[in-house]
Formats: structure tokens, C-alpha cells, sequence
């Protein structure tokens, strides 16, 4: 298992991985474009796991800055997913803890994440992880 920073060329297997999960094509020219801006900005972290030439995992963070106290950041964890075929073989995890490690070298102060709570899977998992359920979030589609 090889964790690193997602590059161009684990786009086409992130588009079947994102097929596999929301059962929806994404636009490869356009994930192109997208991830061209995201990859400059310091403010994103991407990362992919690969096994054997396989992308099997991936997760983006997000650094928000603070205004209030001593002004430090925090990261928002979007869009963890992990192949079908490679959960619970430790791919979720070896994310989370490199995203984990680089969000401490960035200063932040916690991770946050939103899932949908009939995902008892996806809530379990990130319970063990040692998040906690301690917020109420709120989403408006736009």
C-alpha cells in the first residue's frame, strides 16, 4: 500500500471510484480543470492510496483558516472513499492518519467531517478513528 499525493493520473480510477459510491458518471475533463486549481492552493490536501498500479482509496482536506482565539486552522476531511474490494484492509485508516499527520504539520487544531448518519458504516469507522459525535450539521443544497 503506497500513500501519496494524488497527481493527473489517478483521475480516470477517482472517477469509477466515485461511480462506485454515488452511482453517478463524473466529467474526467472537468476533474482535470478542477483539480489543476486545487492541487496549486495550499489549502487542499489530496491524497490517493495505491496497491499494485490500483487507485483503492482517496480522501481531500481542506485547511480553514480561523478568525477568533489564537487564530489557528482546522481541516474539513471530504470525499473519503475506498474500494468496495479493499475495505477493511486498512486503506481508510492509512488515510486518515497521513491526513492527520499533515493537518499537524499545518498547525490545525481538529479534523471535522460531515457523513450522511444512515451510513452506519462510514459512522462507525470514524467513531474508531476517535472522532466523536458532538455537532449538529446542517446542509442546503444550492
Amino acid at each position: 500500500m503506497i500513500i501519496r499525493t494524488m497527481n493527473t493520473e489517478d483521475l480516470p480510477q477517482l472517477a469509477m471510484l466515485y461511480k462506485q459510491f454515488w452511482d453517478e458518471d463524473s466529467d474526467i475533463d472537468k476533474m482535470k480543470a478542477q483539480f489543476e486549481k486545487v492541487a496549486q492552493r495550499h489549502t487542499h490536501i489530496l491524497l490517493s492510496v495505491v496497491v499494485e498500479d490500483k487507485l483503492v482509496g482517496s480522501v481531500m482536506g481542506v485547511v480553514c483558516e480561523e478568525l477568533y482565539g489564537d487564530c489557528r486552522p482546522f481541516l474539513v476531511v471530504e470525499n473519503m472513499i475506498v474500494d468496495q474490494s479493499a475495505r477493511r484492509m486498512g486503506v481508510g485508516r492509512a488515510l486518515l492518519n497521513e491526513l492527520e499527520e499533515r493537518a499537524r504539520e499545518r498547525n490545525c487544531t481538529q479534523m471535522i467531517l460531515v457523513t450522511e448518519k444512515d451510513r452506519s458504516d462510514a459512522c462507525h469507522f470514524y467513531e474508531s478513528y476517535g472522532f466523536s459525535l458532538d455537532t449538529t450539521g446542517y446542509k442546503k443544497k444550492l
